[in-house]
């Protein structure tokens, strides 16, 4: 069986008098290491994508994170500058994208931003500036020039028993590295509660009528895929729910671990 394809959302970024559209290497990577599949990158042009044909050609969808945020204006919220940075192409693209991916059984993994984007897709929305919040945590990344300390895993992330991902790291507590500093405030429609913060700040969820895996996190497990158990073992149950979707399609089994 040919290695599976996983479309990878893009941001839109001008620099060098161009517009890129772009992902983290980060992402990629821990895309190819972790979950053993390929990426292919996903120009951020809306409606002017075939969606229906690029999803009938992948065998999954990875919704990264990103600096700038959803668009207020899509959930009702604040539209005002200090809410940005916002990516309106971006949005114009993940949205239905996560909305098409669920639909059709494409197993689903969305980081950070894209958690906020698979919340806002099923009709959820969006707090911001949460360390503003009395009794809330500040999530947002210490002040550094040196990304190791602004991705440090130093926050405890409580799973719930019995959820999706208490069958990928078993119920209890785990230590991860949630940057940021806007998040799910009420829940999307279909979707389910998969972990929290100690100041209930939602921190997974999945989407619980999914006929494949559909998971969104709110921390960073592409950045220490290669030294973290925790941060690994999530882009390994993407990549088996992937591999498997893939066999699905070809009437095939997967192969053996």
């Amino acid at each position: 069986m040919r290695q599976p394809l996983v479309a990878v959302s893009t941001d839109v970024r001008q620099f060098d008098n161009y517009f890129w559209h772009a992902a983290p290497q980060q992402y990629l990577e821990a895309a190819i290491v972790g979950a053993g599949v390929l990426p292919v990158l996903v120009p951020s042009f809306g409606d002017r994508l075939d969606l229906d044909s690029l999803l009938a050609s992948v065998d999954g969808v990875m919704v990264t994170g990103s600096k700038s945020n959803v668009h207020p204006s899509l959930y009702g919220g604040d539209a005002s500058e200090a809410n940005g940075p916002y990516d309106p192409a971006r949005d114009a693209t993940t949205l239905p994208l996560i909305r098409k991916a669920i639909e059709q059984g494409v197993p689903l993994l969305a980081i950070c931003r894209g958690i906020q984007e698979l919340n806002v897709a099923l009709g959820g929305t969006l707090a911001t500036e949460l360390q503003e919040r009395e009794g809330s945590l500040d999530h947002r990344a210490p002040v550094s020039d040196n990304q190791d300390e602004r991705f440090a895993i130093r926050q405890n992330v409580s799973i719930k028993p019995g959820s999706c991902l208490a069958g990928v790291f078993g119920a209890g507590d785990i230590m991860v590295n949630s940057v940021h500093r806007q998040g799910i405030e009420r829940l999307g429609t279909r979707l389910q509660v998969e972990a929290v913060a100690t100041d209930g700040t939602v921190e997974a969820v999945s989407v619980k009528d999914a006929p494949a895996f559909a998971v969104g996190v709110q921390w960073h497990p592409e950045y220490w895929v290669h030294s973290d158990s925790v941060s690994a073992k999530i882009f390994k149950a993407f990549g088996d729910a992937v591999r498997g979707h893939a066999a699905a399609r070809l009437g095939l089994r997967p192969a053996a671990e």
